[in-house]
């Protein structure tokens, strides 16, 4: 890593006031600073907090496309990182920031690590948090799978399709909550099943910010809508909550063209050759033209 000049020279200089300090950025926009010297420190429009309950282990770096990664771990307080956040996966996938700083002078500083969050522990009032490096990204399956199915997610940006368009999602307050799932009230104007595999968001409450994926979607005989999810969100859901529904799409190709009229952005091979195909052969007579080769 290179250092700035001025730490070079205070490294040189034999007598250091040097601290390391850690900034978490939330997906949801949340952002949190630590350091472990004794004082709090700030810079780059963040207050580094001592004594908040989260430190790291020693950090392993290498040459080449090797992954850097090290461990952070401290307590779980109610003012810094708690449990139910983490119960809630809200620090899952977090960007983590360290650096070495000159604490008498926080302009003085190098950036020792860029990463995420990756596996979080807890037990006994504490946590230990997996921080994985940038270069994970690389060791991840690149490319395209041949299948007759869509390979894009619903509204990213190879599918294309906007979500926030009228007439397709839903915002209504969760009126019930049992073994059986979600009852939303004001469900109305949507087809039965129009929101399987597809996202509730939650808006309010203690799981708002928090996404699961839904599993049935059926429409009641009064209006109302009885939501199953494949995984309850980390943090409870209560009657009073505000969902967004988001519509689910199966991947076909007729599901993208008369749902959601997304055809021309479709990413999968609804034509792909059959076996019979893959394993043909030239032949003197006949038309090879692709089809099948039996009658």
């Amino acid at each position: 890593m290179a250092y700035p000049e001025a730490l070079k020279a205070h490294l040189a200089s034999g007598c250091t006031t040097l601290a390391r300090a850690w900034r978490v950025r939330r997906r949801d926009g949340g952002v949190l600073g630590f350091t472990d010297h004794d004082c709090a420190l700030a810079f780059e429009g963040v207050a580094f907090a001592p004594e908040s309950g989260m430190t790291a282990r020693a950090l392993l770096q290498a040459t080449g496309l090797s992954i850097d990664n090290t461990e952070g771990y401290g307590a779980l307080r109610d003012d810094a990182i708690t449990e139910a956040d983490l119960l809630a996966g809200r620090y899952d996938g977090a960007e983590v920031t360290i650096w070495l700083v000159n604490w008498a002078d926080v302009e003085s500083r190098a950036v020792l690590f860029r990463g995420h969050i990756g596996e979080v522990t807890r037990g006994a009032g504490a946590f230990s948090a997996e921080l994985r490096g940038l270069s994970e990204a690389l060791g991840r399956e690149q490319g395209r799978i041949y299948h007759p199915r869509c390979a894009a997610v619903l509204g990213d940006a190879a599918c294309r399709f906007k979500l926030g368009k009228d007439g397709y999602a839903l915002e209504a307050a969760v009126a019930a909550v049992s073994e059986g799932g979600l009852r939303i009230a004001q469900g109305a104007g949507f087809e039965d099943r129009w929101f399987e595999k597809g996202r509730a968001v939650v808006r309010s409450g203690a799981a708002a910010g928090l996404v699961a994926v839904v599993k049935t979607d059926r429409l009641q005989a009064d209006g109302a809508r009885r939501i199953e999810l494949w995984a309850e969100p980390g943090a409870e859901i209560a009657p009073g909550d505000l969902l967004r529904l988001e519509p689910g799409c199966d991947k076909r190709a007729e599901t993208c063209q008369l749902k959601f009229d997304n055809f021309l952005n479709f990413r999968g091979f609804p034509h792909i050759p059959g076996e019979d195909w893959l394993v043909s052969y030239p032949v003197e007579s006949g038309t090879n033209d692709g089809g099948s080769l039996f009658p």
